[in-house]
């Protein structure tokens, strides 16, 4: 049997999935929970790889521009997210590895470096750059 998934399964005292060291109440849930918008594209990729962390697919989806979000979208995969390093963030840009295992157990490090626009007043992913 699998184990619930989810932001609302996540208890907020316990330590932010996104590796911020903060508490996931004082970090990424009020983002999930549409409390507030990420205030800079770092907040938004961090809050991402949470979300990703915790299956929380339809804020993953809020979060993607229209024009590049895919159709489908399964976080629940098998995947465990197991760490986020960020290795710089400037302007519209964020360079990034997410750590993770796959449904096998093997190991897998993706590293991107994702771009960000403003649509409506808020940041969100349009996609990664070359």
């Amino acid at each position: 049997m699998s184990r619930p998934t989810g932001p609302q399964f996540w208890p907020p005292f316990k330590p932010c999935p996104c590796g911020s060291g903060r508490s996931y109440a004082a970090c990424c849930q009020p983002f999930h929970t549409g409390e507030r918008d990420a205030p800079t594209p770092e907040a938004l990729m961090r809050s991402r790889y949470a979300a990703y962390a915790l299956a929380d697919a339809d804020y993953v989806r809020r979060t993607w521009h229209p024009d590049t979000v895919p159709a489908e979208l399964d976080l629940n995969d098998g995947v465990k997210y197991t760490g986020l390093r960020i290795h710089r963030a400037e302007g519209d840009e964020v360079e990034f590895t997410a750590s993770m295992k796959g449904p096998d157990g093997q190991p897998h490090n993706m590293r991107e470096r994702s771009r960000f626009v403003q649509l409506d007043g808020r940041w969100v992913y349009l996609d990664a750059a070359e």
